[in-house]
Formats: C-alpha cells, sequence, structure tokens
C-alpha cells in the first residue's frame, strides 16, 4: 500500500508537514544547539578566567616597584642581621676582640674555651668560658665593650672571687660564660638541639 500525502485530507497534509518540521527542528536543537550552547559556555567561562588573569597579572604588574622595593629593604636587613648573626662562627677574631677591649679595659684574659654549640631552629649558640684577672672597675668597663659590640654578646654564670695574691692592678678573678650566636645558612628542621663541638683555639 502506497502512502502518499496527496491522498490525505488537507488537515492531515498540514499535520503531517507539522510534524516532519518539529522533529527537524528537535534534530536541529538536540544535535547541533545544545552542543554548541555548552561549548559556548564552556568558552564564556574559560574567557572569565583569562581576564581575571590578566586583571591580576596587570596588578601585580603596578605592584612590581614596591616589591622590587621591599625585597630591597629585606635584603638590607638581612645584611644588617648577618652582622649581629654571623653566618660562620670565627673564634681568631673573637678572641682578637676580646683582647683588644680586655687590654683597653686593663683587664687579663687568662683562659678563653668555646663550648660546644647548641643548635636551634635559625641559629646555634656559642658558648665560651672566660677567665679574667683585673679589678672590679676594670670588669665593668670590659663587659660594657663587650655590650657594644656589633655581635650580639650575651655574658652569663658570672663568679668574681678575690685574687689571693691581690696587687693594685688584679684584685679579683673572674669567670663567666660568653655566648654568642652564629646565623645558620639553612634553618634546621623543628626545634633541634643537636651539639657540635666547636673549634678550640690556643689559650690566650
Amino acid at each position: 500500500m502506497e502512502l502518499s500525502l496527496t491522498r490525505l485530507p488537507w488537515y492531515g497534509q498540514v499535520g503531517a508537514f507539522l510534524l516532519l518540521a518539529l522533529s527537524g527542528i528537535g534534530a536541529f536543537v538536540y544535535y547541533y544547539e545544545w552542543p554548541q550552547e555548552a561549548e559556548f559556555e564552556s568558552r564564556r567561562v574559560q574567557l572569565e578566567g583569562l581576564k581575571k588573569d590578566i586583571t591580576m597579572g596587570m596588578t601585580t604588574a603596578k605592584k612590581l616597584p614596591e616589591f622590587r622595593s621591599q625585597v630591597g629593604e629585606l635584603e638590607a636587613r638581612l645584611n644588617n642581621l648577618k652582622a649581629v648573626l654571623p653566618e660562620e662562627k670565627d673564634a681568631a677574631d673573637l678572641l682578637r676582640r676580646m683582647q683588644t677591649v680586655a687590654a683597653q679595659s686593663n683587664l687579663t684574659i687568662k683562659s678563653f674555651k668555646p663550648a660546644p654549640t647548641v643548635t636551634k631552629q635559625l641559629h646555634a649558640e656559642w658558648p665560651i668560658n672566660l677567665e679574667l684577672a683585673g679589678t672590679y672597675h676594670n670588669l665593668a668597663l670590659f663587659f660594657d665593650r663587650v655590650s657594644k659590640f656589633t655581635r650580639i654578646v650575651n655574658i652569663s654564670a658570672l663568679d668574681v672571687k678575690a685574687n689571693p695574691k691581690p696587687d693594685p692592678n688584679s684584685t679579683i678573678d673572674a669567670t663567666c660564660v660568653a655566648t654568642t650566636f652564629v646565623l645558620l645558612e639553612r634553618p634546621q628542621p623543628g626545634k633541634a638541639t643537636g651539639r657540635g663541638a666547636a673549634p678550640a683555639p690556643p689559650k690566650a
């Protein structure tokens, strides 16, 4: 049996054309329009992301001189910190400086004995056992001059005794621990407390 639209009544022909048109439109929307809309939305989201990245980049570029200035300030602060906390401990240099201020204070350094270092997270503590001879006034002058060192030196465990055989330039014997600090090149993980022996130079 052959199907022919011409054999249908006019309203049937109109209905058939409408059905075919709707089917064509549905297929177009399903296979072409919706995928295109999804791709368009995806590209729109990507574009918005790129616009945000560009805006952030331009903002960062505007702040670049400020960042460079901050880096310069941080480098200057680091250099100042290195002067206070040297990266390496130099027993000979510190001994020379101690001997200089001791001589300026009319004080005698009888012994200079570095003790084992105590390692912290960012720095190492380097205690040095000192034995001094002189007068109370000379000792006070010596500690005052040491306190003015660029390098930090803390004095602790001070013990002063009368000289058994005093003379005008030496009425006391004193022992103390002068602790200086060394900036570590690589910070230690956690709160390490390991110890390492410091080099022991000859007695003064």
